[in-house]
């Protein structure tokens, strides 16, 4: 018994360089979620975070989400000084306005949506990109001004709009207030439709809730990622309601595309180009 035997953890020397090492190549590596295949983080950047090998989408920040869409990734931020008051002074877990101010360090955003102006291949428009890693991109107050500024502006200055959605719905630390937000997008849209601009919708990965019910299904064109999530309630909510077994891939962008709810799925490296022939479409070539 005494051939074999075993060092203690403690007593383990590590190797001088396996501390630096582990250091170096700590998140260097990714698993897709489609494929499950293990991914060079770089190979994956470059690729617009779109799996070299099955081509599932990951999800992308709003400043990413901009670069992607307008000319050399430059854009005109407005109304980035608009902030929550916190109107219902809402405690859960902690205070609504401590949690805010947590992710506002966290992601240099004032609120879930950055609205700014820029060029689409030589076209100005108005985009607002939503941003799921502010408390879910949820739709609160601030966004429902920001984006009602914005539709605002594209009439003022005859300019398309283009709003692309990534959220989990109204946010409910300000009750009926976020959900007030709905209506007051859907008038103003209303109006852009009077005025005979265009508005271009993208949905993306996941678009629920209060954003679906309003402004993302109320585009003159409504496009979306490949495999986002896209309803209202959530699969397994709907499931525990019907009881039943809910279809495959049922409120993914492809299923929404086959039952009519969308008018087409653009995979990500594509959005630019559809999104400006659309708009040629629309309103004719770049004066």
């Amino acid at each position: 018994m005494s051939w074999f035997k075993r060092d203690s953890v403690s007593e383990r020397k590590p190797k001088p360089d396996e501390g630096e090492r582990r250091v170096k190549t700590e998140g260097l590596w990714l698993k897709c979620d489609g494929c499950r295949e293990i991914i060079w983080k770089k190979d994956l950047e470059a690729n617009q975070n779109v799996c070299p090998k099955c081509g599932a989408h990951s999800r992308i920040d709003a400043f990413m989400r901009l670069q992607l869409l307008l000319d050399e990734g430059q854009y005109e931020q407005f109304d980035s000084n608009l902030v929550s008051t916190d109107p219902l002074e809402f405690v859960d877990q902690r205070p609504y306005r401590e949690r805010l101010a947590t992710t506002q360090q966290a992601t240099s955003l004032s609120d879930a949506l950055i609205s700014a102006k820029g060029k689409l291949e030589g076209r100005p428009v108005q985009v607002c990109a939503m941003e799921p890693k502010f408390i879910g991109g949820s739709m609160g107050c601030v966004m429902g001004e920001k984006i009602t500024r914005a539709i605002e502006r594209a009439m003022a200055q005859n300019m398309p709009l283009i709003i692309v959605s990534a959220s989990g719905g109204a946010r409910m630390q300000e009750g009926a207030i976020s959900l007030m937000q709905m209506a007051k997008i859907s008038a103003a849209l209303m109006r852009l439709d009077e005025a005979r601009i265009p508005y271009i919708s993208v949905l993306t990965d996941p678009t629920t809730g209060g954003v679906t019910a309003s402004l993302a299904m109320l585009g003159d064109l409504n496009i979306a990622e490949p495999g986002a999530l896209i309803g209202f309630a959530g699969p397994r909510v709907i499931e525990q309601t019907i009881r039943q077994k809910l279809p495959e891939g049922f409120q993914r962008s492809e299923f929404l595309l086959k039952h009519g709810m969308l008018d087409a799925v653009v995979p990500r490296a594509q959005l630019r180009t559809y999104i400006s022939k659309a708009l040629q479409f629309f309103t004719g070539p770049v004066q």
